[in-house]
């Protein structure tokens, strides 16, 4: 289905916060197989929002909105949705009642503004509110449809199953949706596209459909979602397209749906029955916080040194190399905290995170060192950002070489 979504709110056209509201429910209607083509913002103003609404009605099958159903003077989306579906507005007796049970139950005494949020146009479905006053609603307007979810996003996402399942309810083609997204690490988003755009355009006009979703630490994902008659078709499309886009990606894919660059790692260990000890410096710990994030992390790792201060690293881990920014430095604390902690494997994180230089380099180099027995190597990255993205990227940077080096990728490090 096309649905319009509309954004109210004066705060949001002022910049004043950030709608991230949008972002979740087009991501979960894009998840469902919906088309979300059309995204109006308006201000608390009884005119633009029923323009907004008229507009979406004509261009799509259903419009969302969020935000305006408080019980404030400047909350009129539930009379701008009746003015545009041509019905009155009615009180519903079962949504005052929850709402004063709200109340009575923190003990407070209620506003009689909050009334208004019992408000529901004629013909409407509301959708109970479970973890605030104002209850979403469900509008027909002929054969199109408003639906209307609170501003506060967890309210919104509370409610947001709802509207999908409406919407789905509605949708006459028989199918079964499914979704799965391909993790990568290593490649900006917009080469990423230029590597799959072929087959993005070749799944133009069919029953599937590709997505990229930047995700900061998460690296770039490609969303496939596609529909067909049975589950067992929609499984057949999602590994077939899975198996395209580890083709054209090749080992820039890490993983598929929950999968995260120190699961991979955990896996990888587990395979070669391999454990770990990590040797920090800028990044203070962040390493080995991610990888006990992991179930089941005692079987394959066995602890970390932070070394922030060059003397722990020369004291604790026998780094000789007088510089700590170096590839010298970095094999060496790799090499140290192994053997420190009878480790098979060892991993090291040393840099500059900003916001001045160290050692004569500038903010965001980064060096990682991996030692496996008595061998080790290590390789620069060059980061973007301020002092805790520089951190943050370099975790993830570490975990993937480390990944690639298990692999044998040719990506990854060759320890000598």
């Amino acid at each position: 289905m096309e649905v319009c979504i509309v954004a109210v709110g004066t705060e949001l056209l002022l910049g004043q916060i950030t709608d991230t509201n949008a972002r979740v429910v087009a991501e979960a209607l894009a998840a469902h197989g919906h088309s979300s083509r059309l995204r109006f913002t308006v201000g608390d103003n009884h005119q633009q929002i029923v323009w907004a609404l008229s507009e979406g009605l004509a261009r799509a099958d259903a419009v969302i909105t969020m935000g305006g159903l408080g019980p404030t003077q400047d909350d009129i989306t539930r009379e701008a949705v009746a003015a545009v579906a041509g019905v009155p507005l009615e009180r519903d007796e079962e949504v005052a009642q929850r709402i004063r049970a709200i109340f009575a139950d923190r003990g407070r005494s209620m506003p009689s503004n909050n009334l208004r949020q019992a408000l529901v146009p004629r013909g409407a479905r509301v959708i109970e509110q479970r973890k605030g006053t104002a209850p979403g609603l469900l509008v027909p307007v002929g054969r199109k449809l408003i639906a209307c979810l609170p501003g506060v996003p967890f309210e919104l996402e509370d409610m947001l199953d709802e509207v999908l399942a409406e919407l789905r309810a509605r949708d006459d083609r028989p199918y079964v949706l499914g979704s799965r997204v391909v993790r990568t690490w290593g490649l900006g988003e917009s080469r990423l596209a230029e590597l799959v755009a072929e087959r993005f355009d070749a799944l133009e006009g069919t029953e599937t459909t590709l997505a990229f979703l930047a995700s900061g630490i998460e690296g770039i994902k490609v969303r496939v979602t596609t529909r067909a008659a049975s589950d067992d078709a929609v499984r057949a499309r999602l590994d077939a397209e899975e198996a395209v886009l580890r083709e054209l990606l090749g080992d820039y894919v890490f993983g598929v749906d929950e999968d995260t660059l120190e699961t991979v790692v955990a896996r990888a260990l587990g395979t070669h029955g391999l454990d770990l000890a990590v040797a920090e410096s800028l990044t203070g710990g962040m390493l080995a916080s991610r990888l006990v994030a992991v179930p089941g992390a005692s079987a394959w790792f066995r602890g970390g040194v932070v070394a922030y201060d060059p003397a722990v690293k020369h004291e604790v881990l026998g780094v000789a190399a007088p510089r700590v920014v170096s590839e010298e430095a970095a094999r060496e604390m790799a090499l140290g905290v192994r053997e420190l902690l009878h480790a098979s494997v060892g991993v090291a994180t040393t840099g500059v995170a900003g916001p001045e230089s160290l050692e004569g380099q500038p903010p965001g180099t980064v060096w990682i060192g991996v030692a496996i027995g008595q061998r080790s190597a290590a390789r620069m990255v060059q980061l973007l950002g301020d002092r805790e993205r520089v951190r943050t990227y370099a975790t993830a940077s570490a975990l993937d070489l480390l990944r690639l080096t298990l692999a044998g990728s040719s990506r990854g490090l060759d320890p000598r």
